[in-house]
């Protein structure tokens, strides 16, 4: 078994092992095993960072490679983690947080023999407009998703009695919940607009690359115009807490399964 190999066993063993030992304590109230998944979470998540630069390191085609961009997603969706779990101590995100970055990083593994071939001079470019920009939407979006899930259900426990007596004194107020909804849509929008209209741009630069519509495009349009009123809503109007937190689902709802689709029709170009 190569280094490489064995590097991704690892990874994958302690994001599993953070995700089993975090949805565990959460569901017995086990606070030690929840900061111990975060350790777990972490040391994954820096041989998840080794990886990336071996990669890069070993061989830069690996920028068009699919596997590679699902890959730094896992990476990217720690990182905007552990970012919030530092800055608002939202420690109860990381039950969407974990799943979806072993998730992610299993699908980098199985995409690993589907490469992208595109002009060189426009890899860069293309990498960071597009890729780069929808990588950290989908991070910020897991995050806002959390956020979202987590503000609906500790609101409504608030709203009885019995729930209010159940939920304990390490509960996070809602507001910090929909700080990080304010903060998903204040820089996740126009994330997503420079990635998903950078694509438009592509095609008219790409030399015998024709546009057409399909399915993918279709849906990360409509998921742009749900964001695009997420945006309006919150920045113009000022809403705040329970439509904003189910307007977030519903957009990470659609760009998963933009982000799905992707995965499964994924092809050379020509």
């Amino acid at each position: 078994m190569g280094l490489f190999e064995t590097l991704h066993i690892l990874i994958i063993a302690l994001y599993a092992l953070g995700t089993l030992l975090f949805l565990t304590g959460s569901g017995t109230g086990n606070n030690r095993l929840r900061r111990v998944s975060v350790w777990f979470a972490a040391a994954g998540f820096a041989l998840n960072t080794l990886d990336l630069a071996m990669v890069l390191l070993d061989d830069r085609a690996a920028l068009s490679g699919s596997a590679f961009y699902f890959n730094i997603m896992a990476w990217c969706v720690l990182a905007l983690y552990f970012f919030l779990w530092w800055r608002l101590r939202l420690e109860f995100l990381a039950i969407t947080a974990l799943p979806l970055a072993l998730l992610l990083f299993v699908a980098s593994l199985a995409l690993g023999g589907i490469r992208v071939v595109m002009p060189p001079v426009l890899t860069s470019l293309f990498f960071v407009l597009h890729i780069g920009a929808l990588v950290l939407t989908i991070g910020v979006l897991t995050m806002a998703f959390g956020a979202g899930v987590a503000f609906l259900y500790y609101n409504r426990k608030l709203k009885t009695k019995a729930g209010l007596s159940s939920m304990g004194r390490d509960v996070p107020s809602l507001d910090k919940f929909d700080t990080v909804n304010r903060w998903a849509v204040l820089f996740g929008f126009p994330l997503y607009t420079l990635g998903l209209f950078s694509t438009y741009i592509w095609y008219l630069i790409a030399p015998d690359r024709p546009f057409a519509w399909d399915a993918m495009k279709v849906v990360s349009l409509a998921v742009w115009f749900l964001y695009a009123f997420l945006f309006h809503q919150r920045t113009v109007l000022g809403w705040r807490g329970r439509k904003p937190a189910v307007l977030a689902i519903w957009v990470f709802a659609g760009m998963c399964i933009s982000l799905l689709h992707h995965a499964v029709t994924f092809r050379a170009m020509p």
